[in-house]
């Protein structure tokens, strides 16, 4: 039995479409790990091509079948790879790619060395023009924790410090590490988090914020400084944001460089 496919059929609108595919993908994936070789996690996966005028419809079913043929590598090394199969596969002329996943990294205490897990959130966006132009991006999230400058100078007893998160994104020319732009972010903070701490390393992290008072625009542009002078870096941005322990609010600051 024959039957139609109504995706396939021509549309008379005369109106193309930048992005068509799916979105909040739920799935397994594999991404290398500087440690331990490779690492398993669940990403959230977004796929996309674009739709000419004269079309009416993609092949949604297409995208999962190109996802599970990448599912055990799935890395800023191939993401170019994807993207041309998906193009290919769904005869687009672009095609974008969002892989979202917590990356997991074993972290020991700073006295004790009590080991434990710290999850970051990291993200590879890539995009594939059709003059086969692929643009790719890395994206990390790292919890911090910063002391407030003004508090400390202007208070009789101790300052208030807060968690914080700040989100990098980048552009490059050779492969980078997630970890190496993580151990970056946390050393441009008061003081970086940890998912263990006994008295000894709470003494000792309680201490080191407080000798190293940093404002939302410290945070970034210490980040901003090392970034702009590492030359794999063609193009970044950076934001901090303070989940303000004493204010109703948070602050936020935020840095892009110019476009390379």
């Amino acid at each position: 039995m024959d039957m139609i496919d109504i995706q396939s059929q021509p549309d008379d609108r005369n109106i193309p479409i930048n992005k068509v595919g799916v979105k909040g993908i739920q799935y397994p994936i594999t991404v290398f790990d500087r440690k331990n070789s490779i690492q398993h996690t669940i990403a959230t996966i977004n796929m996309y091509v674009n739709l000419p005028r004269h079309c009416k419809g993609t092949h949604m079913s297409r995208f999962i079948e190109i996802l599970h043929l990448f599912r055990y590598e799935v890395s800023l090394k191939n993401i170019s790879t994807i993207l041309k199969q998906m193009k290919t596969t769904l005869n687009a002329a672009s095609a974008h790619i969002e892989i979202a996943f917590p990356y997991f990294i074993e972290k020991s205490a700073p006295v004790s060395k009590s080991k434990g897990l710290i999850d970051y959130v990291c993200k590879i966006a890539g995009s594939s023009d059709r003059m086969d132009v692929t643009d790719l991006i890395a994206e990390v999230t790292v919890p911090i924790s910063t002391v407030c400058p003004c508090s400390k100078e202007i208070s009789r007893y101790g300052a208030h410090n807060q968690r914080g998160k700040v989100q990098t994104r980048l552009r490059f020319k050779k492969f980078i590490w997630f970890e190496d732009i993580i151990t970056l972010i946390e050393k441009s903070a008061s003081s970086d988090v940890y998912s263990v701490l006994k008295r000894e390393d709470e003494k000792y992290v309680t201490e080191k914020g407080y000798n190293n008072p940093m404002f939302v625009e410290d945070v970034v542009r210490t980040v901003a400084e090392e970034l702009r002078d590492d030359e794999n870096i063609t193009w970044f941005s950076v934001s901090a944001e303070n989940f303000e322990s004493i204010h109703n609010h948070s602050a936020y600051a935020f840095i892009e460089s110019k476009q390379a």
